[in-house]
């Protein structure tokens, strides 16, 4: 393997973006800017009234507030900004938006965009069924499965297919409901999402009877809230209130109100006990 000489190191490493300083800019404005998913129910979505609603939602109103005690600062305005799932790291990294506040699972290749708090959330992608079908995944033989389009759980999906040696048509959807949709009228076999979306369109859909979640995880994913790279003294401010958050029980308070009658999984009941960091 060759190494590079230690002076092009360096020189890459400067050569590195550098935002503003969030943290300056912040104490300046009065102004917080939080993004958010309109389409990631539990995690991040508009509600009825489309306001801005969910698990990471209600986590960043307290992050707002843990904000403006460190600053001291009497008013914060934290201001919710709808993005898409296709342009929100690009608005991350551009400095439109702060800190993402929806349902982002953390890959190397979008820390090559933007940074990642401490996680914040594990979830698991699963299948949603007709309530008399098999729940095993090796069932799906010859079965039409959606997924939501471009995500990470559609690489999932595929990848899950080719270890098992399944053959399947995947159907991917733009949307969620729409893949609820289909599962109603018929138009396929199975929908495969996190696990906490599955429970969360169940128990929305209208036919919470007709249709069940397998309790087969095929993938484990940390999910955290995206910030600028470079800002280290925001992302170290942001994790330092996050840990606060899980050592004094407010994310169990925050997932027990936003998911309500849902049970942590073992993944995300660990994440409890081993996120908080020492000061």
């Amino acid at each position: 393997m060759r190494m590079l000489p230690l002076s092009t190191l360096v020189a890459a490493a400067l050569a590195l973006p550098v935002t503003a300083q969030t943290i300056d800019r912040i104490t300046e404005t009065g102004e917080l800017r939080l993004g958010y998913r309109i389409d990631a129910a539990p995690l991040s979505f508009a509600d009825e009234a489309g306001l801005p609603a969910g698990y990471s939602v209600l986590l960043c109103a307290e992050i707002a507030q843990g904000i403006a005690n460190a600053l001291k600062m009497e008013e914060l305005n934290a201001d919710f900004f709808a993005i898409s799932p296709t342009d929100r790291f690009d608005k991350v990294a551009a400095g439109e938006i702060d800190l993402l506040c929806g349902a982002a699972t953390i890959t190397l290749g979008r820390r090559a965009l933007v940074d990642f708090s401490i996680p914040t959330f594990v979830d698991g992608a699963a299948l949603m069924l007709p309530a008399d079908a098999p729940g095993q995944f090796a069932d799906l033989k010859g079965k039409r499965i959606g997924v939501r389009g471009a995500t990470t759980t559609e690489e999932a999906l595929n990848n899950s297919l080719t270890r098992s040696g399944i053959e399947a048509e995947v159907v991917a959807f733009d949307a969620h409901d729409q893949g609820m949709e289909a599962m109603k009228a018929g138009e396929i076999d199975a929908y495969f999402a996190d696990q906490s979306i599955l429970l969360y369109l169940q128990a929305t859909s209208g036919a919470h009877n007709d249709f069940k979640v397998s309790n087969e995880i095929l993938s484990i994913e940390k999910q955290g809230l995206a910030l600028a790279r470079g800002d280290t003294d925001f992302r170290l401010m942001v994790d330092s209130i996050v840990s606060e958050l899980y050592k004094n029980g407010k994310m169990e308070e925050i997932f027990a109100t936003t998911m309500p009658g849902a049970t942590a999984g073992n993944a995300l009941r660990a994440l409890h006990l081993i996120a908080p960091t020492l000061p």
